[in-house]
């Protein structure tokens, strides 16, 4: 299956320039975008759908251990 996409000429400069500083054609800076912002969204919605049959199972943690978690996690 074929896409076409169509962007603004601000946009296709920006691919254009951006390409070239990567040393790649535009196509293939493209594909290489889609293909990991596809395979970043397939994870988040995996980890939604993991969260979700946690929820229902009713296996969660309350608010106050998830701030102490977080509070803990971004300590310097």
């Amino acid at each position: 299956m074929e896409v076409e996409v169509q962007l603004t000429p601000e946009q296709q400069a920006q691919l254009a320039q951006i390409a070239t500083k990567a040393g790649t054609v535009q196509e293939r800076l493209v594909t290489s975008v889609v293909t990991r912002y596809l395979e970043k969204e397939a994870r988040f919605l995996a980890a939604v759908e993991k969260g979700l049959a946690a929820d229902e199972r009713g296996d969660f943690i309350e608010k106050e251990e998830m701030d102490a978690r977080l509070e803990a996690m971004f300590k310097v």
